[in-house]
């Protein structure tokens, strides 16, 4: 859901999220596989984001579903 925002690197990610840069790279592969994110290279840094807006959406609620299960 970070990548609502805007897009972002790994980096970002990595410091955003807690998880190592590997784990973060091998989810976003398989975001780009499955097309639910987009990759832009600028020189060395490619920066993901988000591909449909619908995707958000979906994950958003998918999000609060699972919060409201826990309390």
């Amino acid at each position: 859901l970070e990548l609502e925002n805007g897009p972002m690197s790994v980096t970002e990610l990595v410091e955003l999220s807690g998880a190592s840069q590997s784990l973060v790279s091998q989810h976003l592969r398989l975001l780009r596989a499955g097309r639910i994110v987009t990759a832009t290279r600028k020189g060395r840094e490619v920066r993901y984001a988000i591909a449909d807006g619908h995707v958000a959406h979906i994950a958003r609620d998918a999000t609060l579903h699972i919060q409201e299960g826990e309390s």
